[in-house]
């Protein structure tokens, strides 16, 4: 795999997330615990033998540069290993932000070009899964095409949110449906492709087009120059509330296949030292039940299914279930936590009741986001005591003691807090 290099595309948006990525970009959410979402991509790189990689960023992309930092934590040091960190180039003339995923591996033609390869991996950083990519790149060299792009069967009913290919018996991809209403076929792109290096330069250059799915890959299927890889491990767009929320309880379901410990996936354990604090502290009294413990937690009252980052406190007479509950969340007595999602450094008060209510009733700013019963609570928040908070609802970052004055609670399908 030396003369492979890859490109992590980490500069979405990724807005169906929503108050999870209001500071900061998908793939520096938090995942499982002690994870963070391009975790995945990145040990899979490295554990793929890619010695040299680069990571385009664009949205508020602060924590997610300082995760990866010098990439010591996937081994991307020494001389003939390393990672770059790839800004959209500000100022120049066409435009200052990526315009797609293919304008934005466009803008960096210069990494390709300093760096002698054969092959080059195209990443997403926004997804959850394990991969040998030698086998993919083994694959796409036997087939004699100029692109292969890595897909797996998706249920019908899913087959809208993908790009979604069509193969002879070959496995040359002989259409393409691009997100399609009524799909053809339900073999999904995974977001992952191998291109030739030449090819991949040469067609970049010689069109403006901005997006891989919706214009190169078509484009390379018209010239038979597209392969399919099929894959069938374990693999997960997280890229709505409700997608995130199942890949995570999938960590507590060995059926499921979801395993980062066994995948050998790594992390920065550097960057603000989240290995650094005691082991969990589980003391007598408590009942811990298939849940994710991480270090430095603190357990009093009751913990089921549910995923616990490091640093949380659930006290005395507190039950959380179903839910995942990020860095030093602080839980007081007496209060229940069901299906919620809470985001860092979150306070909750005493004798509060969060997570039951009707889960018919959707979210009333957000409907496309929150419509299936999940809750979710802001970075840094405040929930003051004796709150009922019900389904769907969404407390923004930073909601302080004040913004309760007068609430004592939040119906099925509110929002608390400011959007912007």
């Amino acid at each position: 795999m030396r003369d492979t290099i890859a490109i992590v595309l980490a500069g979405g948006v990724g807005s169906r997330l929503n108050m999870l990525v209001k500071h900061r970009a998908k793939p520096a959410v938090p995942f499982g615990g002690i994870y963070r979402i391009i975790d995945f991509a990145l040990s899979n790189a490295m554990n793929s033998g890619i010695n040299r990689v680069a990571v385009l960023t664009q949205y508020k992309p602060l924590s997610l540069m300082r995760h990866i930092g010098s990439g010591a934590a996937w081994d991307f040091t020494g001389r003939t290993r390393g990672i770059e960190i790839l800004p959209p180039r500000t100022g120049e003339k066409d435009s200052d932000w990526y315009k797609g995923t293919a304008d934005a591996v466009r803008q960096n033609l210069d990494f390709i070009q300093e760096h002698e390869s054969k092959n080059v991996l195209i990443l997403s950083g926004d997804h959850v899964y394990y991969m040998d990519y030698k086998d993919m790149v083994k694959n796409h060299r036997k087939s004699g095409a100029k692109v292969t792009v890595a897909m797996m069967p998706m249920p019908w009913e899913q087959t809208s949110q993908f790009g979604i290919g069509i193969i002879d018996d070959s496995n040359r991809v002989i259409d393409w449906e691009e997100k399609p209403k009524t799909a053809r076929s339900n073999l999904a792109s995974m977001g992952i492709y191998v291109f030739d290096t030449d090819y991949l330069v040469s067609s970049l250059q010689a069109t403006k087009d901005e997006d891989f799915g919706h214009h190169i890959l078509p484009m390379t299927m018209k010239d038979k120059e597209l392969n399919c890889y099929r894959f069938n491990g374990y693999w997960r767009d997280v890229g709505t509330v409700q997608s995130f929320f199942e890949s995570n309880m999938d960590i507590l379901d060995p059926s499921k296949g979801l395993n980062p410990q066994a995948w050998g996936t790594c992390t920065n354990v550097e960057y603000r030292a989240p290995f650094d604090r005691a082991p969990a502290n589980i003391l007598s009294g408590s009942d811990v039940t298939n849940s994710s413990i991480a270090r430095g937690c603190v357990i009093k009252g009751i913990v089921e299914n549910s995923i616990l980052s490091p640093g949380v406190v659930v006290e005395k007479g507190a039950r959380v279930s179903n839910s995942i509950l990020m860095h030093d969340v602080y839980v007081n007595s007496g209060t229940i936590i069901n299906n919620t999602i809470i985001d860092k450094k979150v306070i909750i008060g005493k004798n509060c009741n969060i997570g039951k209510g009707d889960k018919s009733i959707i979210n009333s700013r957000y409907p496309k986001h929150l419509n299936t019963g999940l809750t979710m609570i802001g970075k840094g928040a405040v929930v003051t005591d004796n709150k009922n908070i019900g389904t769907n609802v969404v407390v923004m970052p930073y909601v302080g003691e004040n913004d309760w004055l007068d609430i004592m609670e939040l119906n099925d399908g509110m929002t608390l807090g400011f959007t912007e």
